[in-house]
């Protein structure tokens, strides 16, 4: 198991790429508005720094970052779909598809052992919830309610994302070009506040934050004992 001493660093690391890979294109887009090239061609060109980051991840660090190879293919497609139509607006809706596929995925994924939300959060929480810091691995095997969590959970991220998606998809094709991107980039910010929100009010119910609470009782000593 990671322990938190490199897991920090780690998570400190994948939240600044993360950072990078959404502000970047945002950034790049408007300076090139800026110098004076076309909206299409803005938006061709600041799908670059985060392909660039991608294949820096791969291929300096050996990481496989699939998320962000998932990004950067839906990023190539959809360009590539818009160099036949000359559509900007079909490049804006990129984030749409992005979300999209991934709230479904969520869904999809959520009886997997563990879900996809499961393995997301680990690296944040693990350690510092539950009794006697127990391993996600004790407690996804002996917690019917701690694997219900993570089940639910899934639904949440899914469903939010999808619709999600579905707000993308109107603003890209309804609302000036330009002003697109930065109300993409504000909309990422906005549902990730909405669902940390959301998922720590159901943990905090569930009793995820408290040791002490009914969810951890199959791992206290009298239930062990009381085992045939």
């Amino acid at each position: 198991m990671t322990g938190p001493a490199t897991a920090r660093p780690r998570r400190d690391a994948a939240l600044l790429t993360l950072l990078f890979d959404v502000a970047s294109p945002i950034v790049a887009f408007y300076l090139l508005r800026a110098a004076g090239l076309s909206t299409f061609l803005a938006l061709l060109l600041s799908a670059v720094p985060p392909a660039l980051s991608t294949l820096y991840q791969v291929v300096y660090q050996r990481r496989r970052d699939s998320l962000a190879a998932f990004m950067v293919g839906i990023t190539i497609l959809s360009s590539l779909a818009s160099l036949i139509d000359g559509s900007p607006r079909f490049l804006l809706a990129k984030d749409g598809y992005l979300t999209g596929i991934a709230g479904v995925w969520l869904v999809a994924t959520m009886r997997a052992e563990p879900p996809i939300v499961f393995l997301f959060a680990r690296p944040l929480l693990e350690g510092r919830i539950g009794p006697n810091n127990e391993s996600w691995d004790v407690l996804w095997e002996r917690l019917p309610g701690f694997r219900r969590i993570w089940r639910t959970a899934s639904v949440i991220w899914g469903v939010a994302t999808i619709l999600d998606a579905g707000v993308r998809f109107v603003i890209a094709y309804t609302l000036p070009v330009d002003v697109v991107p930065a109300l993409n980039g504000a909309q990422y910010a906005a549902l990730f506040v909405v669902l940390q929100v959301a998922t720590n009010i159901y943990y905090f119910r569930a009793g995820m934050y408290n040791p002490g609470s009914a969810l951890y009782a199959p791992l206290s000593p009298a239930t062990d004992s009381a085992s045939p």
